[in-house]
């Protein structure tokens, strides 16, 4: 079906630029063309309708570049995805919601709040991940994300949970954290004990990720990120690699999502030189996308600093 309406969107494009004025000439030939088309086809070829076909074939021109991606979607999902501005951007929402079976709610959620372009790792990102990285070549920041939205919760403004209140949140909205969280991400345990022969320890939240063969550690922070929830994280991964971790899987990974983070404490703690432990700020509410998009410039800009 995607490649009848390319193709509409292909006749279209190519009758305007015999016309003179354009606009007003493009305009005419997409009434005749509704009209023509209602006529021997029925409904669907309303003029907005040909305007998102005209629009689709000019987003992908080659259209056999991603027809594969294209065709596993629905007319919903590509008329979301065709108005992504960026390319890059737009091949990893095509691949992600073809592979994640993606709701058309679920993709406008992840397209609004800016899926793609909280993915830390800003670094080494390409268009290899794009459109299907190999396993061997994913690494931990393609998956963790740099704010974490939250917004499903439905806490309050301003903010007065408490760590505990958040976590229940959380596992109560399980099917939508596990979504924020992305690909290859099963629940284990929350609350979980690891005991040494004097001592045990309680880890708020324990996933494991297939993807990346390995469990992931998570430490909800009501507060701003101190040195003393890097050193416990830190502690929690090495003895979770030691008591809990089979001899083939990789690394644990160790993640502390905090309301705020401290640059300082990034910069000069064990987080700076361990790629398997990360701190990240979490939004217990919906941003506006100004609010969103300046939230990520800060990250990136700090990121680079860090970085340079």
């Amino acid at each position: 079906m995607v490649e009848a309406y390319w193709l509409i969107g292909k006749r279209i494009v190519e009758q305007e630029q015999h016309g003179e004025d354009r606009a007003k000439y493009g305009e005419g030939i997409l009434k005749e063309l509704s009209q023509s088309l209602t006529v021997e086809f029925g409904k669907g070829f309303s003029y907005p309708n040909l305007r998102n076909f005209r629009q689709f074939y000019l987003t992908y021109r080659d259209f056999q570049d991603c027809y594969t991606l294209c065709s596993k979607l629905t007319w919903s999902h590509n008329r979301l995805i065709m108005r992504v501005e960026s390319e890059e951007a737009r091949k990893f929402y095509l691949n992600e919601a073809a592979e994640q079976g993606w709701s058309v709610r679920t993709l406008e959620r992840n397209v609004n709040t800016f899926y793609f372009n909280r993915i830390l790792s800003t670094k080494n990102r390409s268009n290899n991940e794009a459109s299907g990285n190999q396993l061997e070549k994913q690494q931990p920041e393609d998956f963790i994300k740099d704010p974490y939205v939250f917004e499903f919760l439905n806490i309050p403004q301003p903010v007065s949970a408490n760590e505990s209140d958040i976590e229940s949140a959380l596992i109560e909205n399980l099917q939508q954290f596990l979504l924020e969280l992305g690909k290859g991400f099963s629940f284990v345990g929350r609350q979980f004990r690891l005991s040494t022969e004097t001592d045990h320890f309680y880890i708020d939240l324990v996933f494991y990720n297939y993807l990346l063969k390995c469990f992931v550690l998570i430490d909800l922070k009501a507060t701003k990120l101190t040195h003393q929830h890097v050193g416990q994280m830190d502690m929690y991964r090495r003895m979770f690699d030691d008591l809990k971790k089979p001899e083939d899987d990789n690394p644990t990974i160790g993640i502390i999502l905090c309301t705020e983070k401290s640059e300082t404490v990034v910069k000069y703690s064990i987080i700076n030189d361990n790629p398997r432990l990360f701190a990240t700020k979490y939004l217990p509410y919906l941003p506006s996308e100004e609010e969103l998009i300046a939230e990520i410039e800060r990250e990136k800009i700090k990121f680079n600093l860090l970085n340079s």
